[in-house]
């Protein structure tokens, strides 16, 4: 004959409010929080490179060749609290911010008028393929021919240089943009200039900013090299200009204090313009992490 299982005891369990519940954090240690901060690492990095650079100068005891990173630190201080120093960096600063935000423009215009027509579109391609691979110093002596002497030729090899890569990478971030997004700002009815900005730039913002950074890079790499070359012919006595000076009369430690200045007016523009602009943005809409 077959047994009964036993009865299983009952077990009576107080309800528990939600509120009672808790999370359990785990305490971070001191090397936790020190890693964990973007800044320490970063800090830490050049820290290493500077080191490498001092030890391998001083090796190398020639500051003809290669002055030490202290070196080059005593002649940016010297030539700084001399004033000449920040007075080249305005120079080549303004100069710069009238190319990149001429690019800019013309690179948002060609880009829409990709997106809102056909015509637009085979434009945008025809011309990037014609005119990205062209390096922008090599048309500085056609600008010198047609603008003259000045400024304004700087400015013209600065807009060749940042308007394409802003241009792709807009471009680029359009056409990524979903269908269903596409579909929405569509039903919403929205068409021409509102449906690109509504729409398809805050969904391709992340393509944007990436072209942002890419044309600030080549900016600065256009302007040191058209100063150091067309420098004195322009009259522009910026940056380039000033590391063109300091390399004649041998001034080793000046030349690489121009090009500390260039590299550090590249870092703060990096982590904190742009870095603001990522935070505002694209992270705080989701869209990075």
């Amino acid at each position: 004959m077959r047994e009964s299982a036993p009865a299983r005891p009952d077990f009576v369990r107080e309800q528990v409010a939600e509120h009672d519940f808790s999370v359990v954090n785990k305490p971070l240690t001191a090397w936790d929080k020190v890693y964990g901060s973007g800044f320490v690492r970063k800090a830490f990095l050049l820290a290493v490179l500077a080191g490498i650079w001092q030890a391998y100068a001083s090796y190398l005891g020639n500051s003809l060749v290669l002055p030490t990173f202290t070196e080059t630190l005593q002649s940016f201080w010297k030539l700084v609290a001399s004033g000449d120093l920040p007075k080249r960096a305005l120079v080549s600063m303004k100069v710069l911010l009238q190319g990149y935000a001429i690019g800019l423009v013309l690179a948002l215009v060609v880009t829409v008028l990709a997106m809102t027509s056909r015509l637009g579109n085979d434009l945008l391609e025809t011309l990037t393929a014609m005119l990205n691979p062209l390096p922008a110093i090599a048309l500085l002596p056609l600008a010198l021919i047609w603008l003259g002497l000045g400024n304004a030729s700087i400015v013209f090899v600065l807009v060749h240089a940042v308007m394409w890569p802003i241009a792709l990478n807009t471009h680029s971030g359009f056409q990524g943009v979903s269908a269903t997004m596409r579909m929405v700002g569509r039903n919403y009815g929205l068409r021409g200039l509102a449906y690109v900005a509504k729409i398809l730039m805050p969904a391709a913002f992340p393509h944007i900013l990436a072209g942002l950074k890419i044309g600030w890079a080549f900016a600065w790499r256009t302007l040191i090299a058209a100063e150091l070359v067309f420098g004195t012919t322009s009259g522009s006595g910026g940056l380039g200009w000033f590391i063109y000076e300091n390399k004649n009369v041998l001034d080793i430690p000046a030349v690489f204090a121009g090009l500390f200045t260039v590299i550090l007016i590249g870092l703060v523009v990096e982590n904190f313009v742009f870095r603001l602009i990522e935070n505002r943005t694209v992270r705080r809409w989701g869209m990075q992490h």
